[in-house]
């Protein structure tokens, strides 16, 4: 994922001209701004996804597998592009495990801020390619609905 300029986190990619380009030629020319090195293909897709209101949205998603060396790569890469540092921050690693606390590790990261279906899409991969175990996903999820406790010298104040 990546941290955006507006503190939101989001999956890399932007708005296609289904004019001049085909979704997948589209999609490669604006991560090829954002991160060099990787390309995707019809294969690669999950899901869309669209959102209503005044600016009628439809965000495709996709996914691949990768090795650790591309992930690397693609890393690298990212830190090196035209967007870094400008609509993008940096690249951030998703963490896969829930610690002993049950709140460290994917619950807390999933209490983030999350800009459109970008949360509703990576919980949707991480359950459809079994990269984390469902029942550990839903405990997850539920984890970061709980109302969180105040600290004691604020619980003293509330009336």
């Amino acid at each position: 994922m990546q941290m955006r300029f507006d503190g939101l986190l989001g999956f890399p990619g932007g708005f296609v001209d289904r004019r001049y380009w085909s979704l997948e030629d589209g999609l490669n020319r604006v991560l090829g701004l954002g991160l060099g090195c990787v390309r995707l293909t019809e294969a690669d897709y999950l899901c869309s996804h669209l959102t209503e209101g005044p600016h009628r949205v439809v965000a495709h998603f996709y996914a691949r597998q990768l090795t650790l060396e591309e992930l690397h790569t693609i890393e690298i890469s990212a830190v090196h592009s035209r967007d870094h540092g400008l609509e993008v921050m940096g690249m951030v690693r998703v963490p896969l495990y829930t610690q002993k606390d049950r709140m460290g590790g994917l619950p807390n990261f999933l209490g983030n801020s999350f800009v459109g279906t970008a949360k509703f899409q990576l919980l949707f991969a991480l359950k459809i390619l079994n990269m984390v175990p469902e029942e550990k996903l839903a405990e997850a999820v539920a984890a970061t609905q709980k109302p969180k406790k105040l600290p004691v010298d604020q619980a003293a104040a509330v009336p």
